[in-house]
Formats: C-alpha cells, structure tokens, sequence
C-alpha cells in the first residue's frame, strides 16, 4: 500500500479482534513513529506498549471514573456522562494494544512532535493492515498522577497519544470529506 492510499484509507477504528498484533508489528509501528519530524530534531517522545488485558480493563475503568468526576454539568456533556456510566462502554474498545507517546524532553513543540509521531504510527499500522484510534478520553486520566503510576511513567512524563490497535473485526466505513477551504496568495 503507498502513502497516499494509507492517507485516504485509514479511519479510526472501534472494533477488534481479539488477535494481538506481534512484536515485530508494533516494532514496525514504533520505527515509523520515531521517523517522524520534530523540531529541531529534538524526538522529545517515549512510547509505552500495553498488552496486559487486565491492564487495558482498568485503565477504561479508572479513566471512565475519572471522566464522571471531572466532566462539568451541562455544557453538553449529558452524553458523554452517560457513556461514562455505561458499563458496557470499554474506552479502549477492548483493541489488543496500547500504544501510549509521551513527551518527555521540555519543548515548546513536544506535544505537536509526538502527534506527528502518532500520524505516523497510525499510517503504518494501517498499511500493515492494523487499525487504530486515538483515545483522547483516556489521555485526560494519564495525565493524572495516578494514571502516570498506573503505567509506570517517570516524572515530567506528559502522556499526549493514547493509541490503541489491533486487527479490525471489519473493514470501517469510508467517511466523506469536506472539500478543503483554501486561501491561494501570490
């Protein structure tokens, strides 16, 4: 698959099988991540990879718990609260893998380096035929001091890209897209 085709194919998926991609995969997404571009080279980004199922169970429940205490009322968010509260609701989508990028050399640009880092992991794990979402409703819950202890992350660690992965259980449904707004000048 080229890059283009990747591009225009990828979409975040939600449903997985159970079939855990191997270590020579997830070293194929993390050698595409770390060929990322960063400002002035500075790769400031460290990548934890969670294939504990146990793990992946509590880190939804812990993460969903913390939504529910940190969410405001109203400003629509009625929605989201009762997804929270849904037992059924797996914030991971119960994927296989994890893939967490974390900043952390201090940079004005790290949180923007690790997002192309994650384009890139996302990119490749679609061309090698692995889906993949960012969780941004777990990353609010990392971002705490007991998210970081949950997985082990150091001190000054900022978790920016919670990635999960696995094998789609079916193909996802292509998504349009709205012609792109474009100010041509000179």
């Amino acid at each position: 698959m080229d890059l283009l085709e990747a591009m225009s194919g990828r979409r975040s998926v939600r449903d997985y099988t159970s079939q855990r991609p191997d270590d020579s995969i997830i070293a194929q997404l993390l050698t595409a991540a770390v060929n990322a571009p960063s400002a002035r080279n500075g790769q400031p980004w460290r990548f934890t990879v969670v294939r504990d199922p146990e793990l992946l169970d509590r880190l939804s429940t812990e993460a969903k718990a913390y939504q529910l205490a940190t969410l405001p009322a109203g400003h629509g968010n009625e929605e989201r609260r009762a997804r929270m509260a849904d037992p059924a609701n797996h914030l991971l989508h119960n994927a296989p893998a994890l893939i967490l990028i974390s900043a952390v050399e201090p940079s004005i640009w790290a949180v923007e380096d690790c997002a192309l880092a994650a384009q890139n992991l996302m990119l490749a794990g679609w061309s090698l035929g692995l889906g993949s979402c960012w969780i941004g409703n777990v990353q609010f819950y990392l971002n705490t001091p007991e998210g970081k202890r949950l997985l082990g992350l150091p001190e000054g660690c900022v978790p920016v890209a919670p990635i999960i992965a696995g094998y789609p259980a079916s193909q996802p449904v292509p998504v349009p897209r709205n012609e792109p707004v474009v100010s041509w000048i000179g």
